[in-house]
């Protein structure tokens, strides 16, 4: 008998291995994919703006070297550099640095402004006031002939783009479960990086046209109409006009089809409506007749507590828990169970009071936000600068004590940057979202923050190495993709951070309007900086001083800065 009950339960417990071995077993979330993110054309839209920032800021900084010492009076560099067994570049670099500051110090003076705003006049009017003022402000910049008209149209420009802090507001909004924030929060950055690869080879290529494309705008270019022995006129009177100008074409049509699709997000004004939106709807309407198709499917977020670090409850219903599809065929359309009637909005929940606003976890990731661009600014502005510099002898270097940059033209350094971008790209496409399940946001984080001072510390050795030799190009290579990796996976890692320390949704718009403007702050920081640190190297034969002095010191501030918060969120979370 007791041989038998062994037998029997050896038998039970063999069966019920499987069923305890499935129930340890978690169930395998299903991938998302980018097609099938929820509201595709308001996230289309909302990347075609976030060009307004890059295409705007980035542009110049191939021929900014070559733009600053065409409007800048001979007088002034030869007597910056009177008595001095100096460079040229030195005057050059610390004026280019303080232009490329104007733009992210004029974002600075109006960030928090904009998401203030934005959270009580609505974020789409927010957005087309500002590219609209990006439209004039780039063809202007273009057509400029003097230092303070190029500072001038320059600010004007960082004032107009205060307002990208709202762009991440609207995706929070846009797109509310947690399972498709990953991938959405990776679109602004990945177009960030799309529109520097393409601002980068516009500016590198289309400055100076004259001198790099002469077979259009040279003596024998097709476009020489007149047949000027020099070259186009107008290219000749304007040598830099032309990347401003094809911006402020690009950024006419984000401008256009804003206007005319882009929906409010602001809590409570979901369905406003105005005069732009209902021309885009009438044209949208003769198109699908004309084409033959039906209204598509409206999304409808199927659980909001999902939503990161919003505090969004939704109400317990069936709808909340299954997808609009799933349980609602055979059933008669309702507003519970049909994505194609829309519910009435919800009235905005309650305000948080300003001074509630600012946790410690939201002032740790606004830290960690700041402190990424105070190098990485720095180092997009001086590292052109650098490329540009004329080559030196170098007869006798030392180990930090050797100057000369590589003497390379616009157009090579903004094919170089542009090629790097697009690895950046491809990074973001394909590797981040695998990094990001493996090791989390702060683990990625932290693993670009080590990358970040190895690239800075081998930087200004390419001056040492034979300007014919394959092994220079290869480790500019090496450089300009190191540092493009490590951004690409920084800078979505600190926005997710931040979203994520918002205590409430209602004050998404605040928050990273402080954000930006701290981020904006350090941008300027960085270059003027920056300029500074590498003017003072040059003068005394040490070009490597804005590297190891500068970069590599906040680079590494920055690393430990985001341990702590690592331990910060641990003890939140006991």
């Amino acid at each position: 008998m007791d041989r038998g009950r062994l037998s029997r339960s050896s038998r039970d417990a063999t069966s019920s291995r499987p069923e305890r071995d499935s129930q340890r077993t978690a169930p395998t979330k299903p991938k998302i994919g980018w097609m099938d993110l929820p509201n595709k054309d308001q996230l289309f839209l909302l990347a075609l703006c976030r060009l307004s920032e890059p295409l705007s800021n980035v542009c110049l900084l191939p021929y900014i070297f070559y733009l600053v010492r065409s409007v800048l009076p001979n007088k002034a560099i030869e007597s910056r550099d009177a008595g001095k067994d100096s460079d040229s570049s030195v005057p050059i670099s610390e004026y280019s640095g303080l232009l490329v500051a104007s733009f992210p110090l004029a974002q600075f003076a109006v960030s928090l402004a904009w998401g203030y705003i934005s959270d009580r006049c609505g974020r789409r009017q927010s957005i087309i006031f500002g590219l609209l003022v990006s439209v004039i402000s780039n063809a202007a910049f273009g057509l400029s002939r003097s230092l303070g008209a190029l500072f001038f149209w320059r600010t004007l420009a960082g004032l107009a783009n205060g307002n990208v802090s709202i762009m991440r507001t609207m995706t929070a909004e846009v797109v509310k479960e947690r399972k498709f924030q990953t991938k959405a929060f990776l679109l602004l950055p990945l177009v960030f990086n799309s529109g520097m690869v393409l601002s980068l080879a516009l500016g590198g290529l289309l400055a100076d046209p004259v001198t790099n494309l002469p077979w259009a705008f040279g003596p024998e270019g097709f476009l020489n109409f007149g047949r000027n022995p020099k070259g186009v006129a107008w290219a000749l009177a304007y040598p830099y006009s032309l990347p401003g100008l094809m911006n402020a074409a690009m950024l006419g049509t984000a401008l256009a089809l804003s206007w005319l699709r882009l929906r409010e997000t602001l809590p409570g004004e979901e369905s406003k409506s105005d005069f732009g939106l209902r021309i885009g709807d009438f044209l949208i309407r003769v198109v699908r007749n004309f084409m033959g198709e039906r209204d598509h499917a409206e999304y409808v977020p199927v659980n909001d507590e999902e939503s990161i670090g919003l505090g969004i409850s939704s109400p317990s219903s069936p709808s909340s828990t299954t997808t609009p599809d799933s349980e609602s065929e055979g059933k008669p359309p309702t507003a519970a169970n049909s994505p194609h009637l829309r519910e009435k909005p919800t009235p905005p929940p309650a305000r948080l009071p300003f001074r509630k606003i600012w946790t410690t976890k939201v002032l740790t990731a606004m830290m960690a936000f700041g402190l990424l661009p105070l190098h990485n600014s720095a180092f997009m502005h001086i590292f052109p600068v650098y490329l540009s510099s004329p080559p030196a002898e170098n007869s006798s270097p030392t180990l930090f004590f050797f100057s000369g940059g590589l003497g390379l033209r616009s157009s090579t350094i903004g094919l170089w940057l542009s090629a790097a971008g697009i690895g950046g790209i491809l990074l973001q496409l394909f590797i981040y979202p695998r990094l990001q399940e493996r090791i989390g946001t702060l683990g990625i984080l932290k693993l670009s923050l080590i990358i970040f001072p190895f690239v800075y510390g081998l930087a200004p050795y390419l001056s040492l190495i034979d300007r014919d030799s394959v092994l220079r190009w290869l480790s500019l290579g090496v450089v300009i993709c190191g540092q493009i990796m490590a951004r690409t996976m920084a800078i979505p890692s600190t926005v997710i951070l931040l979203t994520e320390a918002a205590p409430t949704r209602t004050v998404l718009g605040t928050v990273h309007g402080a954000g930006n403007m701290i981020s904006s702050l350090a941008r300027a920081v960085g270059p003027a900086v920056g300029g500074m640190v590498f003017g003072w190297g040059i003068k005394h034969g040490m070009v490597g001083a804005v590297w190891w002095l500068y970069l590599v010191c906040v680079a590494l501030v920055a690393l430990v800065w985001t341990v702590v918060f690592q331990r910060r969120g641990e003890e939140d979370d006991d």
